[in-house]
Parts: C-alpha cells; structure tokens; sequence
C-alpha cells in the first residue's frame, strides 16, 4: 500500500498510511503515522472546510490531548515507538466522513506540517 508523506528541506517528517481507508458505519478505522519528531497532531478537515484539530499526542503522554468535540473511547493513540503513532475512529458515523492527517512541527518555518 502507498503511504502519504512529506518532506521538508529535503527530510520527510512524517509518514501517514493507509492514505485512504473506507469503513462501514458502525466500525473502526485505524491509521499510523510515522513522524521524525515527538507529537504529531491529527486534524480532520472537510473538502472546502477549515482543518479542525482531533488529537495531539506525545510519546511521554499515557493519553492524548483533544480538540474541541473530539473525545475518548471514539478517538484514541497510542504509540508504538518514539516516532510511530496509532490513531483510531471507533463506531464511525458518517459525520465522521472527511479527510484525517498527521503534521509534525517544522521547527525551521516555526509551524505544523503535514502532506
């Protein structure tokens, strides 16, 4: 399967797979993120819609931080490593419907990210 990712300065910072996931309402999607730096963040954005931010979570942390409207037990993280996260959607509806990614902080243009 193709991932999607991006690169900066020529290093990519963050790698996201599967790059498209198509689930049935009432299951669970699951994604991975793969980041060159600690705490990526997910944002959730609906084609002509501004980005809204879903989760931030950081290797040290035991759960993530949520943007507004966002919660546990239907979203969660978890990490496999320093640099590999796992985000999941459970019980999806179809107001979950849009398009999710991971960015990472580009500490050299001093903002978020993403592919």
């Amino acid at each position: 399967m193709l991932d999607s990712s991006v690169c900066v300065s020529g290093v990519t910072v963050v790698i996201q797979k599967p790059p498209v996931a198509t689930v049935r309402t009432g299951e669970s999607v699951t994604m991975d993120c793969n980041s060159a730096v600690d705490g990526p963040r997910i944002y959730k954005q609906i084609p002509g819609g501004v980005p809204q931010f879903v989760l931030n979570f950081y290797h040290s942390w035991s759960t993530p931080k949520f943007g507004s409207g966002f919660s546990a037990p239907k979203f969660t993280a978890s990490h496999q490593s320093n640099s590999d996260y796992r985000w999941s959607i459970s019980n999806v509806e179809e107001g979950d419907s849009a398009v999710y990614y991971c960015a990472t902080w580009d500490s050299s243009v001093s903002e978020w990210v993403s592919q």
